[in-house]
């Protein structure tokens, strides 16, 4: 990787060998961070493939279970965050002790849900982010210096696809506080699959442990008879050969599945979707195989990445 020249947007000038001083805003972000548990990134070589909705379903479904859990969109291009959760009419205030995150409603339980994305800074959800490398980086510093996320169990962090500025940014500027590791998404074709290949080599070489792999859109189950038929033809063997290869963990497969883009759309949770379209069915005294198969699969992988993370 080539050197600007520019110590002072480098996130890397704290650990670099030409001379650049040590950046004073890592102690800040050290400070900031100290209070969260688990820091969780979720990547893909590949757009398209549902990241972000994983990642905020998954924020989703840990506030669910009564965790403190904060979401990062990092993706400073393409914030789809404030979509997914509802949030687009949302802003962020400052406050004496740094910006306040946008809260979201997770319902009657103890679990919280504080967000913070590029979508609350801009005029209008359908203004262009067109900035060069070290703006995106002094903006992620922002983000995780500046943000009063409080005490979290978990932050999950939304990045765009790829292992460029944002992802290196953030792997420097939490070095010294530690990240828990990152779940990779993938869909089943090899279009997709040869792009998270080099993610988890990006991972290895900048030593974030890897919890595990998602293969999502991974087939479509009839709502009639509750088959399931392949759509994306796992021609390499997919996600879970990926991870036999590179001995990683498969956490496993999340269908296509209209409620899911229902939720996700709409800015809900998609168990709240599952469940209004399962009374719905029971009202009209009808069967829909297929409505609760996504959603019971995802609870799956939540479980077994709580599982994961506490054992770390």
């Amino acid at each position: 990787m080539s050197c600007s020249g520019n110590c002072s947007t480098c996130p890397h000038r704290g650990s670099c060998s030409s001379g650049g001083s040590v950046d004073p805003d890592l102690a800040q972000i050290t400070e900031c961070m100290s209070k969260i548990k688990n820091i969780v990134l979720v990547l893909s070589g590949k757009g398209g493939v549902g990241k972000s909705a994983v990642a905020c379903q998954m924020a989703f479904a840990l506030a669910g279970r009564g965790k403190q859990v904060g979401l990062l969109d990092v993706d400073v291009c393409g914030p789809s965050v404030p979509t997914i959760t509802g949030t687009t009419a949302s802003s962020v205030h400052s406050a004496g002790k740094g910006w306040e995150p946008v809260v979201c409603d997770v319902g009657d339980g103890e679990g919280s849900l504080s967000i913070m994305s590029i979508g609350f800074l801009l005029p209008s959800p359908d203004d262009a982010v067109i900035w060069r490398g070290p703006r995106k980086v002094s903006l992620i510093k922002n983000f995780l210096k500046d943000v009063a996320w409080g005490e979290l169990d978990y932050l999950v962090i939304d990045t765009p696809p790829g292992s460029s500025d944002e992802h290196l940014s953030i792997v420097s500027f939490l070095k010294s506080v530690g990240i828990s590791g990152a779940v990779l998404v993938t869909q089943p074709q090899e279009v997709s699959l040869s792009d998270v290949r080099k993610e988890v080599d990006f991972c290895r070489r900048t030593a974030i442990p890897i919890l595990g792999l998602i293969e999502n859109m991974s087939g479509f189950v009839c709502p009639c008879c509750g088959e399931e038929t392949i759509v994306f033809h796992p021609s390499a063997g997919g996600g879970e050969k990926l991870c036999l290869d590179a001995k990683i963990r498969f956490l496993g497969r999340i269908p296509l599945d209209p409620s899911l883009t229902i939720a996700c759309d709409s800015g809900r949770r998609w168990e709240g979707v599952v469940m209004e379209k399962e009374d719905k069915k029971r009202a009209e005294g009808k069967e829909d195989k297929s409505i609760s198969v996504g959603w019971k699969r995802f609870c799956g992988i939540v479980d077994e990445l709580e599982k994961i993370v506490s054992e770390k």
